[in-house]
């Protein structure tokens, strides 16, 4: 998920906090309107995770070009050690996500008429719940720098969605896997929400799926001798 190094740092934090809230908005809006269409919890799960997977897409294309497009703090954990991102950078773009991602969630709830920051009580905990986020992230990490390692960048916004689409389903956490995504969240007392008490448990998840990612990717897609000859 390469820049062009001509962009500056403004105009790709900004393509990083717009980004991350759109997603934000997607994920937290079509929860609510899940939540008021239908009583049948598998649906409404349904159609949170088709919204997020679609705007995944969207959102990935139009912003790779300026930013990258990880709206993801672990994307760029990844990327210092895999040299592809600056430790500096990474600071930088966390907080620009975690600021998007927040003013994301206030738009969604607001365009439901709900208060602008509602804080979340879904507490979302138990051992299977946090081993299910670190499975989710290193998949996620894995599908990012797998389809780049394999030449296929332009696939990413969609190996991507499909990843999320379908971990929605088969993780215990609904693979939140991000942890500005993750901050986001807890302002909004609805189907997307998490208490802000189960965030740090979260993140400490996702980070510990960073790692275990970093070690899979530089062993499974280490450029071997001969692929460079």
């Amino acid at each position: 998920m390469a820049t062009d190094v001509k962009i500056s740092m403004t105009r790709r934090l900004a393509a990083e906090a717009i980004g991350t809230g759109l997603l934000i908005v997607a994920v937290i809006g079509s929860g609510i309107m899940a939540e008021r269409m239908t009583d049948i919890v598998a649906l409404q799960l349904l159609c949170n995770a088709i919204a997020t997977g679609g705007a995944l897409v969207a959102l990935i294309l139009i912003f790779a070009p300026v930013s990258g497009a990880s709206f993801n703090p672990v994307v760029g954990i990844v990327g210092i050690f895999t040299g592809e991102a600056t430790v500096k950078d990474t600071l930088w773009y966390a907080l620009a996500q975690t600021v998007g991602g927040c003013f994301g969630a206030i738009v969604a709830n607001l365009m439901f008429d709900l208060d602008a920051i509602n804080i979340s009580h879904k507490i979302r905990s138990g051992s299977g719940i946090l081993f299910s986020e670190v499975v989710a992230t290193v998949g996620l990490l894995l599908v990012i720098y797998g389809t780049i390692r394999a030449k296929r960048s332009n696939l990413v916004p969609f190996t991507v969605a499909a990843w999320i689409t379908g971990a929605y389903f088969f993780t215990s956490s609904t693979s939140l896997a991000n942890p500005a995504v993750t901050v986001a969240r807890s302002l909004s007392d609805t189907f997307a929400g998490i208490a802000p008490e189960s965030v740090p448990m979260f993140i400490v998840m996702q980070v510990i799926g960073a790692i275990i990612a970093i070690a899979l990717i530089q062993f499974v897609f280490q450029s071997s001798p001969e692929s460079k000859s």
